[in-house]
């Protein structure tokens, strides 16, 4: 079966990315047992001090793989530093088609070529979602999921601590790809 979404063309593969806000003081979620006993009060996260940390993520969906990386702020050089990476996943000859949303850093523009020079010169597709559409974007319901399995109802001290738990997820997410837990909440989340 070729790899990727074109089944015209056995040289294609296909990564979803994209590229989220963490911060370790993520609140939210609600526990799904009323009769469990309530949980110790978070401090409150109003000032973010020590900043937000920033997860750019791809999906292979032929692989049915989650590659993730955590960096301390989200431009263009980080993008192409991310890109380069999912370059390396796949033989120089195989093009792939990157699909992304219209955040400024992915975008070429009359400024900076970079993401389109870089792009035309590695055999990569860059596809964007329309204004308003990422949950086009197949990787959004494995956000969902990961902030379901890894980032609900806890309290980080620490960036360090937060971004052990997202790896770990992602290493259990890509073993456990069949699993029936994961497998509902990405359903639920799957829009389209």
């Amino acid at each position: 079966m070729p790899r990727g979404w074109s089944t015209t063309s056995a040289t294609r593969a296909c990564a979803s990315c994209s590229a989220r806000k963490a911060s370790p003081f993520n609140g939210g979620g609600k526990h799904k047992d009323p009769d469990r006993e309530p949980r110790r009060r978070r401090r409150a996260t109003y000032n973010r001090y020590g900043g937000v940390r920033h997860l750019f993520a791809a999906l292979d969906l032929a692989r049915d793989k989650l590659y993730g990386h955590i960096k301390p702020i989200k431009k263009r050089t980080q993008f192409l530093e991310f890109c380069r990476y999912v370059r390396t996943l796949y033989p120089a000859q195989v093009r792939i088609a990157i699909v992304c949303d219209n955040f400024s850093p992915h975008l070429t523009t009359r400024k900076c070529q970079r993401v389109g020079d870089w792009a035309t010169t590695n055999n990569v597709e860059i596809a964007y979602t329309p204004t308003n559409s990422s949950w086009l974007n197949r990787i959004e319901a494995q956000f969902t999921a990961l902030r379901y399995f890894t980032l609900d109802g806890t309290d980080h001290i620490t960036h360090k601590e937060q971004g052990s738990m997202i790896r770990r997820y992602i290493i259990w997410r890509n073993r456990h790809a069949d699993d029936q837990r994961l497998q509902e909440v990405v359903d639920r989340a799957n829009v389209a």
